[in-house]
C-alpha cells in the first residue's frame, strides 16, 4: 500500500461530496462503455466461441483501463510529485459515486411528489426493471434497493480498491463493473459473452459487499435507524439474491428501515422471481429514500474513517 493512496482517496471523496458528477464533465465510464460496445461488435463478428470472446473482452477492457490510468499518473509524475498527487485525487474522485447516487434517488422522491407517472419516469433512469406499472410503494422500494446495492458498487468497492492499489486498481474495478452492467446479463444474448465479466464482478465485489453490509448495519445507529435489526436482517438475508453480493447492502438497509425488499420484478416484459429480503413490518414511505441516502453517506464516512485509522497505524 502506497502511503499516498489513502490521502488521495480522502481528497477524492471530499470532491465527490462537493461536486458529484458534473454534467459538463465527460466521465471516463462513458469512454469505457464506448470501448466495450466497439470491442463487443467486432468480437461477435470475428469469433464463433462467445465464451472466449467474452474472456478477451474482459481482459482487454480491464487491462487497457488500468494501463491508461497508469500512463496518466506516470506522465504527471514526470512533472513532479504534486501534479501526480493531484492526478490521483482527481482519478479517485471520478471513480466514486456517493453524491450522484443520492442525487438521482432524491430526484425520484421529488418526482413522486409531482405525480406517480413522473416517479416512474425518473426511476427508469437508475434501474433496469420495467417501471411503467409500478405503484408508489414499489417505486420507493426499487429506489431503496438501488441505493443500497450501489453502496457497494459505487462507493465501498471503489474505496476498497483505491486504498489497496490507488487509482489504477480502482479503475480496474470500475472497468469490470461497467462490463458487468453492459454485458453481464443472464439472457440469450449475453449468457456466454458476459459470463466472464459477471464472474469477475462477483469476485471483486465479494469482500466489499460484506463490508458494506457490516458497515451499513453499524452506520444505522448514528443515522437514526435500527442498527440492531439491520445487523440481524443482514446476517439472515445477505445470501437471498441470485447475485452473491447484491443482497448484502439491501438486507442491511431493509432491516434498518423495517421494510421488505426483493420479490418479483419485470425486466423487458419478463417477470423474474427473487426471494424477499427483510420483514414487512410496515409499508415503504417516501421518506425511506431520504433515509437510505443518509445511510449510504454514513456508511461511506464510517468506512473511510476505518481506512484513515489503518493509515495512521501503518505510517507511524
Amino acid at each position: 500500500m502506497n502511503r499516498l493512496f489513502i490521502p488521495a482517496l480522502l481528497g477524492g471523496f471530499l470532491l465527490d461530496l462537493l461536486l458529484g458528477d458534473p454534467e459538463w464533465l465527460y466521465h471516463p465510464v462513458r469512454l469505457i462503455g464506448r470501448f466495450i460496445s466497439f470491442a463487443e461488435a467486432r468480437l461477435r463478428a470475428r469469433m464463433g466461441n462467445l465464451f472466449l470472446a467474452g474472456a478477451i473482452l474482459t481482459f482487454l477492457t480491464v487491462s487497457l483501463t488500468m494501463l491508461t490510468s497508469a500512463l496518466i499518473l506516470f506522465l504527471l509524475r514526470c512533472l513532479g510529485p504534486v501534479p501526480c498527487f493531484i492526478g490521483m485525487v482527481l482519478l479517485d474522485w471520478m471513480g466514486l459515486a456517493a453524491r450522484s447516487m443520492c442525487t438521482e434517488a432524491r430526484h425520484v422522491q421529488a418526482a413522486l411528489e409531482q405525480s406517480l407517472e413522473s416517479g416512474r419516469r425518473q426511476l427508469s433512469r437508475i434501474v433496469g426493471r420495467d417501471t411503467d406499472s409500478l405503484s408508489e410503494e414499489e417505486i420507493i422500494k426499487a429506489t431503496v434497493e438501488t441505493v443500497a446495492e450501489n453502496t457497494t458498487d459505487g462507493v465501498i468497492s471503489p474505496m476498497f480498491y483505491a486504498a489497496l492499489g490507488g487509482p489504477i486498481l480502482l479503475w480496474g474495478f470500475k472497468a469490470a463493473s461497467t462490463l458487468d452492467s453492459m454485458v453481464g446479463y443472464r439472457n440469450e444474448k449475453y449468457l456466454q459473452l458476459g459470463c466472464c465479466s459477471a464472474r469477475l464482478d462477483d469476485v471483486l465485489n465479494f469482500i466489499p459487499a460484506r463490508l458494506t453490509g457490516l458497515m451499513m448495519a453499524l452506520s444505522a445507529f448514528p443515522a437514526g435507524l435500527d442498527g440492531a435489526n439491520a445487523f440481524r436482517i443482514f446476517l439472515r438475508d445477505h445470501a437471498r439474491h441470485p447475485s452473491p453480493n447484491s443482497a448484502c447492502g439491501e438486507s442491511a438497509a431493509a432491516g434498518a428501515l423495517h421494510i421488505q425488499l426483493g420479490g418479483t420484478h419485470t425486466y423487458f416484459g419478463r417477470p423474474q422471481f427473487k426471494p424477499t429480503i427483510g420483514d414487512a413490518d410496515r409499508p415503504a414511505r417516501r421518506g425511506d429514500i431520504h433515509s437510505t441516502c443518509h445511510l449510504l453517506l454514513f456508511t461511506a464516512f464510517f468506512f473511510l474513517t476505518c481506512l484513515l485509522i489503518l493509515y495512521f497505524f501503518l505510517t507511524r
